[in-house]
């Protein structure tokens, strides 16, 4: 696996959470550690791209979130094009 950069990993946060995911869902899906996990949570919600919903007891993305992941989506293709 390449390393990852801190935009990859909110960016695998974020598909994660499109359809609303738990914590545990989040850490084996983005590969990361407890702490890595909590500290990457911390921020997302503190800069609104992604909420916990107390309720249903999941994250799910936020509007801003989606631009997030679509603006980076769009520039890993730029990037990625042999053209």
């Amino acid at each position: 696996m390449k390393h990852r950069d801190r935009t990859d990993i909110t960016a695998s946060i974020l598909r994660s959470a499109i359809k609303g995911v738990n914590k545990t869902k989040i850490m084996h899906e983005s590969l990361m550690s407890f702490t890595q996990t909590n500290y990457y949570l911390d921020h997302l919600v503190e800069n609104k791209v992604i909420r916990y919903d107390e309720q249903a007891r999941l994250f799910k993305i936020t509007d801003k979130g989606i631009k997030f992941l679509h603006t980076y989506e769009k520039i890993s293709q730029l990037l990625s094009d042999n053209n």
